[in-house]
């Protein structure tokens, strides 16, 4: 991992890396010759591990005690972003209609949340996702709302930081998701175009910051934003493991004719 725009040195792929046959190597890389696919680009909560169904229940918790509700609608507006985007406690206070102690609240959250994940592994199959960028040559990157500590540190617990070539998170850029910057900043640091990349995403905020940078977008919903509704993506998969990453790519790259996407809103590659 990286913390400058400069690329990382290659992690090779283990032993452990599912070989594909010749055929969907072709089918997901080429297009008529040409090389379409170069990289894959991660989202991290809600899609390689899952702390946004945690995340959503720990707070809902604190507003059920409290005899109000948290609902889908209000949350979904902060799923995807930066920390601080939204404020629960002052959300809280609006609906009870008195001020409440938010240092203990707080407290009370993070000791559930930690309760939550401690045992927690990576989504399923996004490790055969991993293992799959790598056997088919595939540059690896990470965008996050998140911060690095967070996200580093989970990566390291999962044992799966050795995946990425370069990783980025909140703290590398000024704006967040549903803004583009993240996913511009990791393929100048993996040095491969946008129109180049898939990005992986399991929330609309995310989705839309992988299209307005100009990358193809599959969306994965977690249990929590399953019940959103996305705008523009290439592709939906219930989970990771409905299909492997060879046959995922090689059916974007499919949908589009191996045109590339434009990015949305006018915005500046």
């Amino acid at each position: 991992m990286q913390a400058s725009g400069e690329s990382p040195p290659r992690v090779q792929a283990t032993g452990r890396s599912r070989i594909f046959p010749a055929h969907q190597r072709t089918d997901a890389l080429t297009h008529f010759g040409q090389t379409v696919i170069q990289a894959v680009v991660f989202d991290f909560d809600g899609l390689i591990f899952d702390s946004e169904t945690h995340e959503f229940a720990t707070v809902c918790e604190l507003f059920t005690e409290h005899g109000v509700e948290l609902t889908l609608e209000v949350w979904s507006q902060c799923v995807g972003r930066e920390a601080g985007f939204f404020d629960p406690y002052a959300h809280l206070e609006e609906l009870t209609g008195r001020p409440l102690d938010r240092a203990a609240l707080a407290g009370v959250r993070r000791r559930r949340f930690q309760e939550r994940i401690l045992a927690e592994g990576p989504i399923p199959g996004v490790e055969e996702a991993l293992r799959t960028a790598r056997s088919l040559g595939l540059r690896v990157g990470l965008a996050s709302s998140s911060t690095r500590r967070w996200v580093q540190g989970q990566l390291e617990r999962l044992g799966l930081l050795e995946y990425f070539d370069c990783i980025r998170t909140s703290d590398d850029v000024e704006r967040a998701k549903p803004e583009p910057d993240l996913y511009l900043s990791v393929l100048e640091c993996l040095g491969v175009p946008p129109q180049r990349a898939v990005a992986l995403e399991d929330s609309p905020n995310g989705a839309l910051a992988a299209r307005r940078a100009g990358l193809y977008c599959v969306v994965v919903p977690n249990p929590v934003t399953a019940r959103l509704e996305f705008g523009e993506h290439d592709l939906r998969l219930d989970s990771l493991l409905q299909a492997g990453l060879a046959e995922v790519l090689a059916r974007v790259v499919a949908s589009r004719g191996a045109a590339a996407p434009s990015p949305s809103s006018g915005e500046q590659q």
